[in-house]
């Protein structure tokens, strides 16, 4: 049996303490308590009872006919109950809240914080979080191209883009290029499916597609030419690293948004730079 599991289970003998229960035709070394405030009224022995499986407080087997937020092998965000010098303590709907060791965390986290991590078994077969949970995410998953999803940003490199879980199940990435907000790791981001690799693996954007993402970015041109008394020193020879930083978008982005702006008449080039046609303060 192993715990973290749902299983079916009967009712092999009634006690002062609960129900004991076992799966049909189990060794009886494997008897698992129910705790009498959770056995049914009425029950006997033989009877059916689907229940969860985990350790309590003095690592035994006991049995819960309530449900945890997520069980072995499955994803979720949860709240920290605790801090301690061993670890943190994750609430996760049960009375004995999950262990989260300090080698399974990712990031200094505090009480209060909400978590995205996946629950494991350590290697003394108990029941613990990780938020280390890239490598055991899904590549199969339901999305076409186009799709919406949710991201949650598990990490960030500089050369790459944000790791993330998307639906707290599966692989994906939002690529540098695609980083238009300052993400950091436990953010949840709307997110946009605009690749599947053969892999299985999604590639993700943050931004609207092409035309409807210029008028966003043609606004944020404006607002930042508003903000620097109508002028700014960009122009086509602006290097892509400096119009990231100060825009937030790429080159590419950044043309497109210009040229239906200068198309409007909004913007002209001078000075080289770009100037707003508008009385300047």
């Amino acid at each position: 049996m192993i715990p973290g599991k749902y299983y079916k289970m009967k009712i092999k003998r009634m006690t002062p303490q609960g129900a004991y229960l076992n799966i049909d035709g189990g060794n009886p070394s494997d008897d698992v308590l129910l705790p009498k405030k959770q056995v049914p009224e009425k029950a006997v022995p033989g009877d059916e009872i689907d229940v969860f499986v985990y350790r309590d407080s003095k690592d035994r087997m006991i049995s819960t006919t309530n449900k945890p937020n997520i069980a072995l092998g499955e994803f979720g965000v949860l709240e920290v109950a605790d801090t301690t010098k061993i670890g943190a303590f994750l609430d996760w709907g049960l009375e004995k809240d999950l262990f989260l060791p300090f080698d399974e965390q990712n990031r200094n986290i505090h009480k209060g914080d909400k978590l995205l991590v996946g629950i494991k078994l350590d290697k003394q077969n108990r029941l613990c979080a990780t938020m280390k949970i890239y490598d055991m995410l899904d590549v199969n998953h339901p999305y076409e191209l186009n799709a919406r999803v949710k991201a949650t940003v598990l990490r960030i490199n500089d050369r790459m883009g944000a790791f993330v879980a998307v639906e707290n199940k599966y692989h994906g990435l939002i690529p540098l290029k695609e980083l238009t907000e300052d993400l950091k790791v436990g953010d949840t981001v709307n997110a946009r499916v605009n690749q599947i690799r053969r892999d299985g693996k999604l590639v993700l954007s943050i931004r609207k597609k092409a035309y409807g993402q210029m008028d966003t970015d043609s606004e944020k041109i404006i607002e930042e030419l508003r903000k620097n008394n109508g002028f700014l020193p960009f122009n086509d020879s602006t290097e892509p690293r400096v119009i990231k930083g100060r825009f937030g978008f790429s080159k590419a982005a950044f043309k497109r948004a210009l040229g239906r702006l200068l198309k409007k008449k909004a913007v002209k080039f001078e000075n080289d730079g770009i100037v707003l046609v508008e009385k300047r303060k």
